[in-house]
């Protein structure tokens, strides 16, 4: 399939924040030409005699923006089954009394079906990859790739679920599995883990010179039980068990400390904030500006669909930055652009996507189309600035991965009605529930 998007505003995030007129042509999966129209031409093998290329589809952006697509880099897709039903509690209380009870009752068909609807929302807020923690990873990745979705998974190890053997096996299956999907080293935390499994963890770490992820300092109750546990924070902790010797990163990271952070620079770790989880179960605001200035690589990640509610990126970029500058009492901190590298290029280095993150040849066709014809769009002043301060998911026209539009104009084209999607979610918290 060959698609020739033209007259577009381009934003390659390819360096600097530029946005300049131009075109994006895709073949098959890979953006094969960024540019004004006139510098390439086709192989000898689908163009006229002219050396012109024949296009399947020819879209005219009409002044709108393209851009690479938004990488949401912490999520628990299934988790769309406690949206509005577990609300109002703090973090451990919220997870005892309301998640873990319902959890047990899901099947692995649920978790298919309850993947599906999280990947619709994805789609309409510009997302082309995620990066999700959950059970039974063969049914979210089952999910995603009928789909056409991209999904990296990462083990939700702990003491109640999985065993290190599956996760070793999961680590091989899943990344010789299908294009659209990728597997990393994980566990759910450090309080929901043994020092035994965390060291099997460092092990297949060192086996396969894996980078690993976890949940990471989200609370206050967090850091001050691992501190009376072991004497160091999750960070220094799980840092001298060797887990981070190959890299990876933590999700949340609220409350690092000064020594923390320097850990996170010095193992190349990512932090991934998750602001709209976080503000909602009342547990913190990151340190941004901090990571920032240490040079801490971060990301960005909606976090699951019952503790945000929303996987919204557009909401998650303005609390970043708002929460920050509320945090910091400086108005100038952590800025626009800074945001939109996190939402975009952070996401695909946590994600391990090397050939992802920013519109060049050779590179995924994971992109976006941005309707700057919307109210809050104009004037067209600035616009990273707008898309960060002002955009929001009205403004997502269409949305491709992989080569293929699933998204567009409002219709989805993932290979199942949305309205079967809506009818199954509902139908299995009916069950869960007894309504």
């Amino acid at each position: 399939m060959r698609i020739r998007f033209y007259n577009a505003r381009v934003l390659t995030m390819d360096g600097d924040m530029g946005v300049d007129w131009g075109e994006v042509w895709v073949e098959g999966n890979r953006i094969v030409y960024v540019g004004d129209g006139n510098g390439l031409k086709s192989d000898e093998n689908g163009g006229n005699s002219d050396g012109t290329w024949v296009w399947d589809r020819e879209i005219d952006v009409e002044g709108n923006l393209i851009m690479p697509g938004f990488a949401n880099a912490h999520t628990h897709s299934a988790m769309t089954f406690l949206r509005s039903y577990a609300d109002d509690l703090p973090l451990q209380e919220w997870l005892q009394k309301q998640v873990f009870p319902m959890e047990a009752k899901l099947t692995g068909e649920d978790i298919y079906d309850l993947s599906k609807l999280a990947i619709l929302e994805y789609l309409t807020s510009g997302i082309t990859s995620n990066f999700d923690m959950y059970f039974q990873p063969e049914m979210i990745a089952r999910a995603s790739v009928d789909c056409g979705f991209r999904t990296i998974l990462v083990s939700s190890l702990n003491n109640f679920t999985s065993s290190l053997e599956d996760m070793e096996r999961e680590y091989q299956e899943y990344n010789n599995y299908h294009e659209l999907i990728r597997y990393h080293l994980g566990f759910h935390a450090e309080y929901t883990t043994s020092e035994t499994l965390l060291k099997g963890v460092a092990a297949l770490a060192e086996k396969y010179q894996a980078p690993v992820f976890t949940h990471n300092s989200e609370t206050k109750r967090e850091v001050e039980e691992c501190i009376s546990r072991h004497g160091m924070t999750p960070t220094g902790y799980l840092d001298s068990l060797g887990l981070f010797a190959y890299g990876g990163g933590g999700y949340h990271c609220v409350y690092l400390t000064d020594e923390d952070i320097k850990i996170f620079r010095e193992r190349g770790l990512m932090a991934v904030t998750n602001p709209g989880s976080n503000t909602k179960l009342s547990s913190g605001i990151a340190r941004i500006s901090d990571l920032l200035g240490a040079g801490v690589g971060i990301a960005i990640g909606t976090d699951g669909p019952a503790s945000n509610n929303c996987l919204d990126m557009f909401r998650e970029m303005f609390l970043v930055t708002g929460l920050a500058k509320l945090r910091e009492e400086d108005a100038a901190a952590v800025p626009a652009e800074e945001v939109l590298k996190m939402a975009v290029l952070g996401g695909a280095r946590a994600m391990g996507i090397k050939d992802g993150g920013c519109l060049a040849a050779g590179n995924l066709a994971d992109l976006i189309v941005i309707d700057l014809k919307q109210p809050n769009m104009q004037p067209i002043h600035h616009i990273v600035k707008n898309l960060v301060y002002s955009g929001s998911k009205q403004n997502v026209k269409l949305t491709m991965v992989n080569g293929k539009v699933l998204y567009e104009d409002g219709k989805f084209f993932v290979g199942v009605d949305p309205e079967e999607i809506y009818e199954k979610a509902n139908w299995i918290i009916g069950r869960m529930t007894g309504r």
